[in-house]
């Protein structure tokens, strides 16, 4: 007995210790999937889609049925789910727009804490060195797209099948192994694009949802999850994880008029699937009803890896919902500036469990709960429940920065009228995109017709016929578009460059003029104006022109060739002559310099070396 009890005590004397080493951090798997509406997946009680790898994670961890988006467009939302901050606050509320450095990334905050960091994206849309400037801050490894890529395939060129995102961060969790306690826990962050239209899932998905093709992507998509949740489990790694499945918008599917997203707040394109599994499942099979934001999610990942909070995070932690489901429902402050793209009123919403309030130019007003699919507007200035929502609106409204919030009232068209109009603009991208030029071009000639005032569908025809090499028909779409919008700088050069084809020097001066007077940046612009001013035999302003473009770029060949021929032009050949010299003998086939060189050294009466350089530009020419 003596000798048992020893063994005993020796056993327990070997496990307490490591009882009472801490836990191993866990890792953290963000899985944002694009342009998913709650309402269909399985576990939220979708009966035509098969999505086992969401139903079963839902299972082993907390499902919140009211998860709201802050926006409804993919780098917008992103931001917002990987700041922790509102769209008006972290101020990426348009493409290509750079997330400010004072914005910390839950990767930068996890950095911090230990985490080894990478990032698996599946559209350009997210890439950090074109349309997400920032994004990538405090990862380890960012999967961006090729710079260059010759395929003119969707795939590989704008966005990533799920299945490859999936194997590229598979990828990566084999090379960066957690094997013991000690090792350096791992933040992962895997976006999968395949909902977004156009919907083109593959085999079998695409062939057994072909009535449903929506439908088809998410099965596709929700395969590619269950992959990578595999190969967690096949590594270990599954039990001591915080994983987290969130939409970072709907789809409108047709309700409200609206096919896709980006343009309205209502529920179609806010409301999210949301679904955390803690470490061990601790809250196995919770579902929370309370509305939730995707705001709130960093904090609950600092939460629960004791790592430090910034100060100005606008939301706050799910962890107090995770024990108990009675807490209190939040309120979402929704924004979209996607309508200004259009020149459309921006729109800013506040929703509360059973209630919502549009801001636009006509406002909105709904009650959830009776009307879920807020068909029926019960807007009154009078309603003293829109009076409280309008005092809550302004609540949130201090918050932002100054000009952030838009007047109700606003002087621009209300997006509900120009629905149509953005479905067939969308349509068109689409098309263009996937080299269906015609097809594009039929949808913005109906645009143009359905609204005359479209700035935007003339531009994107101007563009489509300036790309084909109709430069008249360019020309005329682009100078109506300027005419609805004057300060289309884009759009303004544009037409300088169809008018310049076109033989219309004088109207191309006049449209390059203005497109500089918006954007004085503009190298291109300014080098083709100079081109114009000497096709008007204005040898003056042509110089002006390529100086200004050599004072940022001197060694630019096309204005140095420019203001050569300018110099020329104006007789001031010696002037022309040493950086024609010198030009030709860094460019040595470069045959227009030696055209230019002959007529310095005809001008200076150097026969000879007229000739020579005469004869060199033909040799090269005869190449």
């Amino acid at each position: 007995m003596r000798q048992l009890a020893t063994l005993v005590l020796l056993a327990l004397a070997a496990i307490l210790p490591l009882r009472a080493q801490p836990s191993a951090p866990p890792d953290v798997f963000l899985f944002t999937l694009d342009t998913l509406r709650a309402d269909h997946i399985g576990c939220y009680g979708y009966k035509d889609v098969e999505t086992p790898a969401l139903d079963a994670l839902a299972a082993d961890g907390i499902r919140f049925t009211h998860a709201y988006t802050h926006s409804p467009i993919t780098n917008t939302s992103h931001t917002t789910i990987l700041t922790g901050l509102l769209p008006s606050i972290h101020g990426v509320t348009d493409f290509g727009v750079p997330l400010a450095p004072n914005h910390a990334t839950w990767a930068e905050l996890l950095k911090k804490k230990g985490y080894q960091t990478a990032a698996f994206i599946g559209a350009i849309i997210l890439d950090s060195n074109s349309l997400s400037p920032g994004l990538d801050r405090g990862f380890d490894f960012y999967d961006n797209f090729p710079a260059k890529t010759e395929t003119k395939e969707r795939w590989g060129r704008v966005e990533r099948r799920a299945m490859d995102v999936a194997q590229h961060a598979e990828s990566w969790l084999e090379k960066h192994p957690r094997t013991q306690p000690s090792d350096a826990p791992r933040f992962l962050w895997v976006h999968m694009y395949d909902p977004h239209d156009p919907y083109e899932a593959p085999s079998p998905w695409g062939e057994k949802y072909a009535k449903h093709p929506y439908d088809g992507e998410i099965a596709y998509t929700d395969s590619a999850v269950g992959h990578i949740i595999a190969t967690l489990k096949k590594a270990g790694a599954y039990d001591n994880a915080i994983i987290i499945v969130v939409g970072d918008h709907g789809e409108g599917l047709g309700e409200h008029g609206e096919e896709t997203h980006g343009l309205f707040l209502y529920d179609s394109t806010l409301h999210v699937p949301l679904i955390i599994k803690t470490p061990a499942a601790a809250h196995h099979g919770t579902v929370v009803d309370s509305l939730v934001r995707t705001t709130d999610i960093l904090p609950t990942v600092l939460s629960l890896t004791n790592t430090a909070a910034p100060a100005e995070l606008n939301g706050e932690s799910l962890a107090p919902y995770f024990d108990s489901a009675s807490q209190q429902p939040r309120s979402l402050f929704g924004e979209t500036d996607y309508p200004l793209r259009w020149g459309w009123a921006p729109l800013r919403a506040l929703r509360q469990q059973n209630t919502k309030l549009i801001e636009a130019p006509r406002p909105e007003y709904y009650d959830l709960k009776g009307d879920p699919g807020e068909l029926k507007n019960l807007y009154s200035a009078q309603n003293a429940d829109v009076g409280a929502l309008q005092a809550e609106m302004a609540k949130w409204k201090a918050k932002l920065p100054a000009g952030a919030a838009p007047q109700p009232n606003a002087s621009l068209a209300d997006p509900k009228d120009k629905v149509e109009v953005q479905n067939l603009l969308v349509r068109s991208m689409l098309a263009h995109d996937d080299g269906r030029d015609s097809e594009a071009r039929g949808y913005l000639e109906k645009a143009v017709q359905v609204d005359p005032t479209s700035a935007t569908a003339f531009r994107q025809l101007g563009e489509i016929e300036l790309a084909a090499k109709e430069y008249p028909k360019a020309a005329e779409h682009l100078q109506k578009a300027i005419q609805l919008r004057p300060e289309d700088a884009t759009a303004a050069y544009e037409a300088g460059q169809s008018l310049e084809q076109s033989g219309n020097y004088a109207a191309a001066r006049d449209a390059l003029e203005a497109s500089l007077k918006q954007q004085p940046s503009q190298m291109p612009a300014r080098l083709l104006l100079g081109r114009v001013y000497l096709q008007l035999k204005d040898a003056r302003n042509a110089s002006d022109q390529f100086e200004a473009a050599l004072l940022v770029d001197s060694e630019n060949t096309e204005g140095r060739l420019g203001l050569a021929e300018a110099q020329i032009m104006k007789s001031e050949f010696s002037a022309a002559l040493p950086d024609l010299e010198s030009l030709t003998k860094s460019e040595t086939n470069n045959a227009a310099a030696f055209r230019l060189l002959g007529r310095a050294y005809r001008g200076l009466h150097r026969e000879a070396d007229a000739t020579k350089a005469d004869a060199k530009a033909a040799a090269i020419e005869k190449r």
